[in-house]
């Protein structure tokens, strides 16, 4: 019986020093010799491929920045591995560690809270509609009985459901798997409108065969602050990546970094995504929180 108990005992241990070594992310970095970044395949400017296992962004950039911090923090240089995930995976990658830190176009809101940790703001982001510009659609009151297309696994499902609540429209809402397959519904005429994050919805439109084509219309339906996405009970890497980001901001030099990825020509087509920075984010630069959504809304 005291055998038992003592390998009962002894497997606890070891469970909780697995548990402890899964949430220490500058220990399994140190020990693996490597750090995995979560990214995008089209998130606009935020997250991209380049193809060939290449990414790009304003994001991946700042996720660039917080990997040399963590390389001066464990002494030693590490391999770097792209892991493209999608609204629905993210956060499962996140907690069982195939992710080390996630550099896409998440929003911080309090329900993700309870499984994952957020880095202070980076980008406040609106939720706006996109159509064709041939359409005559202006306003979200005139999706009434379209076909509106979103991402699955996205916050912009639950905008779109409450703005169809509040307006009293009645849309058929339809899903792409990511956002380029959602922006595909809205090229080929099989949703009316693509309502989704402002930024994704300008890269994906700048990317566009004939940009020209389309329009992001409308009145902003939701704000919400975009974060780099950690794992949760992991205080140490929360630090660094926080006191990165925060002397980007103090610098000045995340200003910069979004210029490069959102008002210069981007690789690889070298269009210009054009979307100047919002308020709401020069204020998250000046202030570095990382509160969710919803204090936004109690605005």
């Amino acid at each position: 019986m005291k055998k038992q108990v003592l390998a009962l005992a002894v497997a606890v241990l070891t469970a909780g020093s697995v548990l402890a070594q899964a949430n220490d992310t500058l220990a399994k970095v140190k020990a693996s010799g490597s750090v995995t970044m979560g990214v995008r395949d089209s998130s606009g400017a935020l997250s991209y491929t380049l193809g060939d296992g290449k990414y790009a962004g304003f994001h991946v950039e700042l996720c660039q920045r917080i990997v040399s911090s963590l390389e001066k923090a464990v002494g030693k240089k590490l391999e770097l591995k792209y892991q493209s995930v999608t609204s629905q995976n993210r956060i499962p990658l996140m907690q069982n560690g195939t992710i080390d830190i996630e550099c896409g176009s998440t929003t911080n809101n309090a329900t993700r809270q309870k499984d994952v940790a957020f880095a202070v703001t980076t980008f406040v982001e609106e939720v706006r509609i996109a159509v064709k510009a041939s359409s005559g659609i202006t306003s979200i009151a005139q999706l009434n009985g379209k076909n509106v297309a979103t991402t699955t696994g996205t916050t912009s499902v639950q905008t779109l459901r409450r703005n169809e609540r509040a307006n009293g429209i009645d849309f058929k809402e339809i899903y792409g798997k990511d956002h380029a397959d959602s922006f595909l519904l809205l090229e080929s005429g099989r949703a009316d409108a693509f309502v989704m994050d402002g930024s994704i919805l300008a890269g994906n439109i700048a990317n566009a065969k004939n940009p020209a084509d389309f329009k992001i219309v409308g009145e902003v339906l939701s704000v919400e602050p975009i974060a780099i996405m950690l794992r949760k009970d992991d205080p140490a890497f929360k630090k660094l990546a926080d006191d990165t980001l925060k002397g980007l901001m103090k610098s000045g030099e995340i200003a910069k970094i979004y210029d490069k990825w959102f008002m210069q020509p981007i690789p690889p087509k070298n269009n210009k995504v054009g979307l100047p920075i919002s308020e709401s984010a020069k204020a998250a630069w000046a202030a570095p929180n990382d509160r969710p959504m919803e204090d936004y809304a109690k605005k």
